[in-house]
């Protein structure tokens, strides 16, 4: 029997085989990535409530945006950076921690430390120069960053905003140094000039110093446009090209908002202005509502492209909010319940927003009290990019997270946590000083330099920090203290020198003022 078939469909049945084989050879697309890193917000500055239950905070800002990204994916309650912002962006760069790392506070000129003086103590020789991507730099961390092994892989690497990464006059100032392959606005400075067009994102127009400039955005100067808008803008056109490219692209959307100078955003402000809140209250909220547009317009961009359903979105702060006083840092947010902010080894210094959307991956509207660090980033992110086998020059501290996303058992759930701050950022507040610190479980143990005095909080009943349980429990403060000593010894952490005696100070399970071997000022 002969089967008659149709020429046209016989046409359509050759073109569903030939269809067929290609989806069966072609390999799965790489997700795209988007990191969107925001400055010294702190962790109540959102309508997302961080906490177990809505605070007056959460009422004040408008970030519905991110409440979306929060509804369609996962929510980390304990997520933790450094105190200050270089130490957190090299600890992304290059998964390691800042003891091991040594760029402690923050960067700007080579070779000069922005450590404020101090009575009693001097400070180390610390990584002033940032990271670089030679061995060649003098007080420099040499590493192999997290974007230049995304691009080897494939992906478009894409910089927008804020780098910090490397001071002024070495490679690691630019971010095409690093890895990307892109670089919209990101220099050696870790504030913009301004956030104005009109001023030319300039800190000339205050007689302010030219360092703080913003690079780039030539095509905006003299216009009414705020500067998250037009990093905004730029990020969309970037990845654009990567689409039509048909190339996986990593996206490091780093603002600089919420940061200081607080400078009006007039699509927001009159509105907060209206609802009764101060001037200087008003400016930061609008800060935060054009930070959330922003994080809006990326994410409805994603959506008119088709490309939201293999994009991940991940949402983090680089540090607390500035809620500490002195050196012109007058608090311009708050953290409470968390106590202190920006500089601080409390919570309200450390502990910040941090958002998780993963399609396919995490559960929508789910929520994660496990704690991590911003070390963890680095190798998440490219196990997330399925980058398995790659080398760094560095030793890496960061234990991939996915799990937790994937709503897997973490093997890590007893992790224990550190932070080393062998300096002076300069304003005043609780926590703030020269110290180091462990959490394990729910204890958190600080140690200050300064008087050699520790502080001891049980964390799941004291989230405000206000009960030092350290003289009532000696034998604790001893284990937690020796193990903050073994992990210090191990990556040869730097410490303060005394003035009045001339030595080293002691780590802070030995109870001993060690010799001097490293250069202080």
């Amino acid at each position: 029997m002969i089967l008659s078939i149709p020429l046209r469909c016989l046409f359509f049945i050759l073109a569903m085989v030939l269809l067929s084989c290609q989806t069966q050879d072609k390999a799965p697309k790489p997700p795209n990535i988007i990191l969107f890193l925001v400055d010294d917000m702190g962790w109540q500055d959102t309508s997302v409530p961080f906490w177990t239950q809505p605070t007056d905070f959460n009422r004040r800002y408008r970030t519905p945006n991110m409440e979306r990204l929060a509804r369609e994916g996962m929510k980390f309650t304990q997520a933790y950076a450094a105190s200050v912002c270089s130490p957190t962006r090299v600890s992304l760069m290059s998964g390691m921690n800042a003891a091991r790392h040594r760029v402690t506070n923050w960067t700007l000129r080579r070779n000069a430390t922005n450590d404020r003086p101090h009575p009693t103590l001097a400070f180390p020789d610390w990584n002033v120069n940032g990271i670089q991507p030679t061995d060649s730099i003098e007080r420099a961390t040499y590493i192999t960053p997290l974007p230049q092994l995304l691009r080897d892989n494939g992906y478009l690497t894409i910089h927008t905003g804020k780098a910090h990464f490397g001071a002024e006059g070495t490679p690691g100032a630019d971010p095409l140094n690093l890895g990307f392959d892109v670089n919209i606005a990101g220099h050696a400075a870790g504030g913009p000039g301004s956030y104005l067009g009109k001023y030319n994102f300039s800190a000339d127009w205050r007689d302010g110093d030219r360092i703080w400039d913003i690079p780039g955005l030539e095509k905006y100067h003299g216009q009414d446009i705020f500067l998250t808008e037009a990093l905004t803008r730029e990020a969309i056109h970037a990845v654009d090209s990567a689409r039509i490219m048909g190339q996986p692209f990593y996206l490091y959307m780093a603002h600089y908002a919420v940061h200081v100078p607080l400078e009006k955003d007039d699509r927001y402000y009159q509105a907060f202005i209206d609802s009764g809140l101060d001037e200087k209250e008003a400016i930061y909220a609008a800060l935060v509502e054009g930070m959330d547009k922003s994080l809006g317009d990326l994410m409805a961009y994603l959506d008119e492209q088709g490309l939201t359903d293999n994009t991940i979105i991940l949402f983090m702060s680089d540090n607390g909010g500035l809620s500490a006083s002195g050196r012109g840092g007058e608090p311009n947010t708050h953290n409470k319940p968390l106590s202190s902010g920006k500089g601080s080894a409390h919570e309200g210094g450390i502990r910040v927003p941090m958002l998780v959307k993963w399609p396919g991956v995490t559960t929508p509207g789910t929520s994660s009290d496990e704690y991590l660090i911003i070390e963890d980033f680095f190798p998440t992110i490219l196990e997330m990019a399925d980058i398995a086998n790659y080398e760094t020059v560095q030793t890496t501290d960061g234990v991939s997270f996915t799990p937790i996303l994937k709503g897997q058992q973490p093997a890590t759930m007893e992790r224990t946590l550190f932070w080393h701050f062998p300096n002076n950022w300069g304003p005043v507040g609780p926590g703030i000083g020269a110290s180091s610190t462990i959490r394990r479980g729910k204890w958190k143990l600080i140690y200050y330099y300064q008087d050699r005095s520790f502080e001891l909080f049980d964390l799941e009943t004291d989230i405000g920090e206000h009960h030092n349980l350290s003289a009532k429990l000696p034998d604790l403060v001893d284990q937690l203290a020796g193990e903050l000593t073994t992990y210090l010894h191990s990556v040869d952490a730097q410490l303060p020198l005394d003035k009045e005696s001339g030595k080293l100070l002691a780590f802070p399970g030995t109870g001993k003022v060690t010799s001097p071997d490293l250069t202080a000022h």
